[in-house]
């Protein structure tokens, strides 16, 4: 039988603009859990939404993705340790327990904490999600509670059950006083590096742009569907810091017979207004880089002297000629 995708949820406006802090692409981990018999714990936080496999089974029953502990038999609750990928302001999270209907937990916590290791026990954490009731196969938003920057999050259930998916809405805080004056990577993730908008994204998936690494396939980058119109596509994104920029690498990772003719880079200082507004701004943006011809499979750089020198940019909008896919884009530079 075919696998059955879980359905996207709108998000509430807290969540708009902020970057998933416990996805993998970050550098987020799952460290230790009281129990993941039927899932274990790492699937909860993959980044693609999860699916449901009518007739897989594997050793221990039904096969789930997500993490989902064994029926407890004693009192307590399960609960899971999370390590971001750094240091982090939290909005909010979305517990998604997608595809578990008889399985999923009665209610959920989140607890977070700063430092190198988190605690050994319940001390030390703070609570900045409380208790929340979950109900079956949905999507459960609720706002943190309690400021703070955070490295590590223990995500309680209770009091036993399966979670689809944790996704964990707010702001990387980069140590930009570490990184000096120096060239650093402006548009990563891990950085604040965040999309913006773009005009279609039919394949794979956008936010892989600016993830570490490169491209493991070709679902792991942007990807647009066959242009059948006069035009060009185009991504927006929006850096982690205003800087002036050195170096751009536009990644044509996995794609060999679907990536662009050519790609250029228009770039702007917008201190005001709205995302959409920023969108309809960017028509008029100056060239940083003329539209290059692309090659398959490749990483394409280019340095101050292919750039135009327009001075401070906070943002930049990818444009690719006529359609295809990008892997991944970097951006580098000095913060101004």
């Amino acid at each position: 039988m075919t696998d059955i995708v879980a359905a996207p949820a709108p998000l509430p406006d807290w969540a708009l603009g902020k970057i998933n802090l416990a996805s993998p692409r970050l550098g987020a981990t799952t460290l230790r859990c009281t129990d993941d018999f039927f899932a274990p714990m790492a699937r909860m936080l993959q980044d693609a939404p999860a699916v449901f496999k009518p007739d897989v089974y594997d050793e221990n029953g039904k096969w789930m993705d997500g993490w989902e502990s064994i029926r407890r038999r004693n009192a307590g609750h399960d609960w899971c340790i999370i390590r971001l990928g750094g240091p982090g302001r939290i909005a909010g999270v979305d517990f998604d327990t997608s595809h578990f209907t008889g399985n999923y937990p009665r209610a959920a916590s989140l607890w977070a904490a700063e430092g190198p290791t988190p605690p050994e026990d319940d001390a030390g954490w703070t609570e900045i999600v409380p208790a929340t009731t979950l109900s079956g196969n949905a999507h459960t938003f609720a706002e943190a509670v309690t400021d703070g920057a955070w490295t590590h999050l223990r995500l309680n259930i209770f009091p036993d059950g399966g979670m689809a998916r944790l996704r964990v809405y707010g702001d990387p805080l980069p140590d930009w006083e570490a990184a000096g004056s120096g060239v650093v990577e402006l548009s990563a993730l891990r950085n604040g590096g965040r999309v913006l908008g773009y005009n279609d994204a039919h394949y794979g998936d956008v936010w892989a742009l600016l993830s570490e690494g490169r491209p493991v396939n070709m679902g792991d980058g942007w990807e647009t569907r066959r242009r059948r119109e006069p035009g060009n596509d185009w991504l927006i994104l929006a850096l982690g810091a205003p800087g002036i920029i050195e170096k751009v690498e536009i990644d044509t990772g996995h794609y060999r017979g679907n990536y662009p003719d050519r790609a250029g880079l228009q770039a702007a200082e917008v201190r005001f207004g709205t995302d959409d507004s920023i969108i309809t701004q960017s028509m008029f943006w100056p060239t940083l880089l003329e539209p290059q011809k692309m090659h398959p499979a490749e990483i394409h750089t280019f340095g101050a002297e292919a750039l135009n020198a327009i001075g401070t940019v906070t943002h930049l909008k990818l444009n690719i000629f006529p359609d295809g896919g990008i892997g991944r884009l970097r951006i580098w530079g000095r913060r101004a």
